[in-house]
This record gives C-alpha cells, structure tokens and sequence, in this order.
C-alpha cells in the first residue's frame, strides 16, 4: 500500500523565541518591530513633503535587508462599543446623546461591512556570515553561510533595532519591539486567524514547554488468604472448561 502524501502546505522553520528573537533553523536569528501609521491623506503639503523626505532617508540608511509585513485582519468592536456606553452614562447630557449616535452608528457600519484593522510590522535579521568549513580561509569553494551565535545575533539585532527606531521617528511614526509573548502572538493569528480571535497565547511561553508531573501516593498491601475468606471471598482457582 503506498504512503499518503503529506497534507501540509509549509513548515515553519522555527527553533525556538527567546528575548525577543525569533531563533530560526540553521541558526538564523530575526526580531520584529511594529510601527504604526499615519493618515497621508490628512496631513498638509509640507507635512507630506516631510513624512515622504523621512521615509527616504531610512530607505538610504539601511545597511541590511528587512521584510515590511502588513496585516489587515477582521475587528470586533462590540466590547469598546459597551465599554462606551458604559462611561456614556456619566457624561454630561450632550456628550452622553453623542456618544449614543457614535456607538449607533459604529453597530449600523459593522453590520454592513467588515472592519479592518491594519498592522504593520518590520522584520529585521542579523547578519549571517560565509565562512568556509573544512577548507582554507581563501578557497573559493565550499563556503557555506552560518548564522552567528545567540548572543552575537542578539546584539547585533537590538543595534538594528534601535537604528530603524531612530529614523522612523523622524517620519512622526511609533516604534514598538516586539517581545517573546507578542512574537508568538504574531505567528500564532497568521497561522491559526479564526482561532487566535477567540484564544490568547499565554504570557509565560515556558508554560508551553516545561514539563509537569504529578503522581499520587499510593500505598500496596499484601492480602492473605483468610482475610478473603472473612470478606466472603473465595481464593480456590475456577473450574476449567471441557
């Protein structure tokens, strides 16, 4: 009988996260940073000369490659809109009326379309380095590229991270890193999108991978034959069949 054709579509070649950084196989290593957004289309003519001089100059700064990576995923407004309605109830009476026709009208709009909300991310790798193995330093074959280590690659990231943080502000934006939980977060709604709406991942990522094991004490007797008898037991074996 011939094997079944493996059904998944891609294999996520991740080791392990651990301060912050995403430790892939073959030892490459890369942290992301979220960045918010800005309404281009509200600011004035020397407003967007800026932001569009300010994104041009973190293009030409970059020394290294990154991956921009935007999500638009479904929102659920229902719990700010009862939040709203809540704190509605010790606005004076105008706010409170406003307030009312605001979360109405947020009910009607989510009922006739699908709100997105927009993320957007920055991926950003540490170096990795061609070194020959096995051969001389200048042989130009067999050379082979190997991430750095743990803790080279986790300098050197938090160096990249805080060089794209300093030019991005320039541009109005807000820079966030993100950490352990938050990377996991991340793959955990590209991954599973209907899932990760109704499930969170746990704060403490050790408590996915560190074992527990629990047992009860129990405690073995040895039964005699006469205490089966008083028990109105019998100890003689079974008659055999024919």
């Amino acid at each position: 009988m011939g094997r079944f054709a493996s059904v998944q579509a891609a294999h996520l070649g991740l080791d392990s996260i651990e301060e912050g950084v995403l430790c892939l196989s073959g030892g490459q290593c890369r942290a992301v940073i979220e960045v918010s957004s800005v309404n281009f289309a509200l600011q004035g003519e020397v407003e967007q000369e800026a932001t569009v001089a300010g994104f041009a100059a973190f293009l030409n700064s970059l020394s290294f490659p990154v991956q921009i990576l935007m999500r638009a995923r479904p929102i659920d407004l229902e719990a700010y809109l009862v939040e709203l309605e809540r704190r509605a109830l010790q606005f004076p009476e105008d706010l409170a009326d406003l307030a009312r026709d605001h979360v109405s009208f947020l009910r009607r709009l989510a009922r006739s379309r699908t709100l997105l909300e927009r993320r957007f991310y920055l991926v950003v790798p540490a170096q990795e380095e061609p070194r020959t193995v096995g051969y001389p330093r200048n042989w130009p074959f067999g050379r082979k590229t190997i991430g750095l280590d743990a803790g080279s690659a986790r300098k050197q990231l938090d160096f990249r991270c805080e060089e794209v943080e300093r030019q991005l502000v320039r541009c109005g934006l807000t820079i966030r890193r993100l950490a352990s939980d938050q990377l996991a977060q991340l793959l955990y709604d590209c991954w599973c999108p209907e899932l990760a709406r109704i499930q969170r991942v746990r704060r403490d990522l050790a408590e996915y991978t560190a074992l527990v094991v629990s047992g009860s004490r129990t405690e073995s007797s040895v039964v005699s034959p006469s205490h089966t008898q008083n028990a109105g037991l019998s100890t003689q074996p079974l008659p055999r069949r024919p």
